[in-house]
């Protein structure tokens, strides 16, 4: 109707992922629900936990089409 497409993503490790560099964090490194801000420990890039993982769903998007 307006041209536009839906998608669906699947949000595993959006969080987790650095939208930066593409470094997944595991293990010790790994963020909890309480964890609102990250450093990525490749690249450093600081991260909003939302905005980051919002990031990661647009590339997701966009590299599915």
């Amino acid at each position: 109707l307006y041209g536009r497409k839906f998608l669906t993503i699947d949000p595993k490790n959006t969080t987790q992922t650095c939208s930066n560099c593409g470094h997944i964090l595991s293990g010790a490194d790994k963020l909890t629900l309480a964890d609102r801000q990250w450093t990525c420990p490749v690249c450093h890039k600081h991260h909003i936990r939302d905005y980051n993982a919002a990031i990661n769903i647009l590339n997701k998007g966009l590299a599915k089409q």
